[in-house]
């Protein structure tokens, strides 16, 4: 799958992504707030990354700008959590921080997950010590959901607190959105 938004490409990773993966998430910034990431982040971590095979609902993608040099920004998508769940997460290199990137790429990856995927509920969380992953999680609709939950984190080498949110499409019998969506499998 691939999707375009006004400012944004989201399309698979390639093999020949590795050294721009590495430099873009190469930040020590970004990864401590990653569950799965190492700290250092070398292009042999993102060459693994890159091989990882893909269940039938797990959307990953890299996050490219669309005009200019196309450069890679960043990575989002759906994956199973421990639960099962298709839980969303994401993350930016730090020069695209702050220009609501993040959000942008989250509506299109949720829009997928509704529309194209048919799911009815994704969850998210983010480290209690990263309130800007929240701020992005509630703008795409996601509400706490009461509950905190810990996660291994290679970076930290240890556990961190999240707060848990959710979105749940499984009673919404609002209108359908005319609007085609941007989106090729």
């Amino acid at each position: 799958m691939f999707a375009l938004t006004p400012r944004l490409t989201l399309r698979p990773g390639w093999p020949e992504d590795a050294p721009a993966l590495a430099r873009a998430i190469g930040h020590e910034a970004v990864v401590r707030n990653l569950s799965r990431a190492p700290w250092p982040y070398g292009v042999a971590d993102a060459e693994a990354f890159l091989a990882l095979p893909r269940g039938p609902h797990e959307a990953r993608f890299q996050v490219c700008e669309r005009f200019g040099d196309h450069r890679l920004i960043g990575g989002i998508g759906l994956h199973p959590d421990e639960h099962g769940r298709s839980e969303i997460g994401y993350w930016l290199t730090p020069a695209a921080w702050g220009h609501g990137y993040a959000t942008e790429a989250g509506r299109a990856v949720l829009d997928m997950a509704r529309h194209a995927l048919g799911l009815k509920r994704v969850v998210g969380r983010h480290f209690v010590d990263n309130p800007a992953s929240g701020r992005v999680l509630r703008k795409l609709g996601m509400v706490e959901t009461g509950s905190r939950s810990r996660l291994p984190t290679l970076a930290r080498n240890g556990e961190v607190e999240c707060i848990d949110f959710a979105i749940d499409w499984s009673g919404d019998l609002g209108e359908v959105d005319p609007r085609p969506l941007p989106i090729a499998a």
